[in-house]
């Protein structure tokens, strides 16, 4: 475990999946803590691939491989890189097991950057292959509401940089979304979206794509801020496990989605792929803001 210390914050990453463990503003932990009796993880790191492939199988070139949920990264050990007062990278590359269930050659590197009441977290792939390289990436951070009381109704509420237009779209089977049906989000005069105990009962993720937004802001239900994500990624997910009164929510960039329901076409014809060319890196960051 390695920690980023500051006047501010406190925050602790593992090597295994490089995998935040814990926002703490003095004695207050802002990160879930990883229950299994709702969901056991804190903040994964989704890599290859960004939520399910239909059937959890998809093709290469015709050639067809299994990958799980959300890919393999989260569940890999990476080795620590580098760290300083406020920053720690590690790296994750391809080895003879994971071309079996990715065929492809790859350099991932996450960082952590502590600064005031803020983290980044950066992400770096590289194609070291002379073919080009075909990926998805995205967060799953996971926060604790506030005052959590299983009793209560009202968990907070979210502002959006955008409260005019929104649409969704929503998992429909196996994990897999029906893409071309879009449903509005209608946010109230005010800006705030309420959250409630059942909100993802029947909807399971709120998820926009297209960079409708590019900031999500939590409030706690008395409407005084609590934390916030700015990202510049193309998809977003909020989730939190329907039907559980699970005592967190999710806030997920994603460059990637998982695919459509029935899409049996080749992997890099995917919607939301990134592609590398050889020797190319892609870089991105997004920031947890302690409000």
């Amino acid at each position: 475990m390695q920690t980023l210390k500051n006047d501010v914050l406190t925050v602790e990453v593992s090597e295994h999946g490089a995998e935040l463990q814990s926002i703490r503003k003095g004695t207050v932990e802002y990160l879930w803590q990883g229950d299994p009796a709702y969901w056991g993880r804190r903040s994964p790191v989704l890599f290859p691939i960004v939520g399910s492939v239909w059937e959890k199988r998809y093709r290469v070139n015709g050639t067809e491989y299994e990958l799980g949920q959300h890919g393999f990264a989260r569940d890999m050990k990476f080795v620590l890189v580098s760290q300083t007062e406020d920053e720690v990278r590690y790296r994750l590359e391809s080895d003879e097991e994971t071309l079996k269930k990715y065929p492809y050659p790859f350099v991932l590197e996450i960082a952590y950057r502590l600064h005031g009441n803020s983290v980044d977290v950066i992400w770096e792939v590289t194609n070291p292959a002379s073919e080009e390289m075909y990926f998805q990436i995205g967060a799953h951070p996971a926060f604790n509401y506030p005052d959590y009381d299983p009793q209560t109704t009202e968990r907070g509420y979210f502002v959006f940089d955008k409260s005019e237009g929104l649409q969704c779209i929503r998992i429909v089977e196996k994990g897999c979304v029906d893409a071309e049906t879009k449903y509005p989000l209608e946010i109230p005069a005010d800006g705030r979206l309420k959250v409630e105990r059942d909100t993802f009962d029947a909807i399971d993720t709120i998820m926009l794509q297209d960079s409708q937004i590019g900031r999500v802001d939590y409030l706690r239900a008395d409407g005084t801020p609590w934390l916030s994500l700015a990202f510049d990624a193309p998809v977003v997910g909020i989730w939190s496990p329907p039907g559980k009164v699970a005592p967190f929510i999710c806030i997920e960039p994603w460059y990637g989605r998982c695919d459509r329901a029935g899409y049996e076409g080749e992997y890099q014809d995917k919607d939301w792929m990134n592609r590398l060319a050889p020797g190319e890196k892609f870089s991105s960051v997004y920031t947890i803001e302690i409000l």
